[in-house]
């Protein structure tokens, strides 16, 4: 990725290399012929100074470097075996590879587009959990959501309404329990839509900002705002897995097995996502706040991106991984209420979960099950039903 922009941004033309290098810089990246880059050492002031400086390091046959072919071996000795020379730079072009924010925007662009992911599904999670606990659909109505139309609001009331009980799909678990529903459920349930909402328009802010400086000569774009935000997105639905877990909340068995007394079903689970939750805060603490002078007191006041950008990606792997220990013990959950069935669209879901993991009839190694959830919410899997089964209104 960080090659790939780094070609995008010279191939404006703004930066002072000539035809000749940008070409063979393309040569270099078609035979994924990759530099060793260091993941430290940018504080996002002129831009990524050192890891841009050892992508171009490789590039002119020194250093590390890695090709499909070769393996990680001596630069110069990958670019031969791929029938390629060194770069031999021209006036101004070793500054023009240096200078940038490639880095940075790599990294960000993977978190932006894995935010975009797991925030869809989280809509989907959440629906399920709200399914099993018996929770009301009373809060997604759309009326309620117009009067305080933030756009990512009403975006995740309508994909609540698109997988829960209505007109168009029926639940067997809500048409049971709908003569005893409460007026209304806690936070983490009802108000899903505005806390999920708030995630989806700061992932759309971020968004543009990355696609605008993925497109740009050089700047330096923060992703601590990202961080900030998508953290939310596990922060509640750890609070949704404790109520999973919880009998006196649930009305399920306790931690979601049969004999508690000799299982520990989700307990632990559920202190993994715990641990990761409380990992996040700290991680979310925003990297722009410091700033330290260098460069001779030049760039006296930096935006520390690097560190903002790779922290950014860990907070949205954890909450992708606290998502899915809460789609396994939804998933649980409704074992718990069979025979009846929930709509179509969460039946697909919890199919789909069981195509991989097994359900708990006793306590085994739950890692296993954990990544496999995991991998299904990398590779989208668990948003399909919003494109399988979709309705209006």
């Amino acid at each position: 990725m960080l090659l790939a922009l780094r070609i995008n941004v010279l191939a404006k033309g703004h930066s002072g290399i000539s035809l000749e290098t940008l070409h063979a810089i393309i040569e270099a990246f078609n035979a994924s012929c990759l530099s060793f880059i260091p993941e430290k050492g940018t504080v996002g002031a002129s831009g990524d100074l050192a890891p841009l400086s050892h992508l171009a390091l490789g590039l002119v046959g020194e250093g590390k470097m890695w090709s499909p072919v070769t393996g990680w071996s001596n630069a110069k000795y990958v670019l031969e075996a791929h029938g390629l020379k060194p770069l031999s730079l021209k006036p101004k072009e070793g500054l023009a590879l240096i200078n940038g924010t490639q880095m940075i925007t790599s990294l960000g662009a993977e978190a932006v587009e894995r935010a975009l992911a797991i925030a869809r599904q989280a809509d989907i999670i959440a629906a399920l959990t709200l399914e099993v606990l018996k929770g009301t659909t009373k809060a997604f109505d759309s009326d309620v959501h117009a009067v305080r139309p933030h756009p990512g609001q009403m975006q995740v009331a309508w994909r609540f309404r698109s997988v829960l009980d209505s007109d168009v799909f029926s639940s067997e678990i809500t048409e049971k329990y709908r003569p005893h529903q409460r007026v209304q459920d806690p936070y983490s349930l009802r108000c899903s839509p505005q806390v999920h909402g708030v995630v989806n328009d700061t992932i759309a802010f971020v968004k543009n900002i990355i696609s605008t400086e993925m497109n740009s000569a050089t700047d330096n774009p923060a992703l601590d705002y990202l961080a900030i935000g998508v953290h939310e997105l596990a922060s509640i639905s750890e609070r949704r897995i404790e109520r999973l877990c919880n009998p006196s909340l649930s009305e399920l068995p306790a931690f979601l097995v049969n004999e508690g007394g000799l299982n520990s079903g989700f307990m632990i689970a559920h202190c993994t996502a715990a641990s990761l939750v409380s990992e996040n805060k700290v991680l979310c603490h925003p990297s722009s706040v410091d700033s330290l002078s260098t460069s001779a007191a030049t760039e006296d006041h930096v935006s520390m991106g690097g560190w903002a950008a790779r922290k950014a990606l860990r907070v949205v792997e954890h909450v992708e991984q606290v998502l899915a220990i809460e789609l396994l013990a939804a998933c649980q959950a409704l074992e718990f209420h069979r025979p009846l069935k929930t709509t179509p669209p969460l039946e697909e879901v919890h199919q789909l979960m069981r195509s991989v993991v097994r359900p708990w009839d006793c306590d085994r190694f739950m890692s296993p099950d954990i990544e496999a959830a995991h991998k299904l919410l990398r590779e989208e899997k668990a948003s399909t039903p919003l494109t399988n089964h979709t309705i209006s209104g």
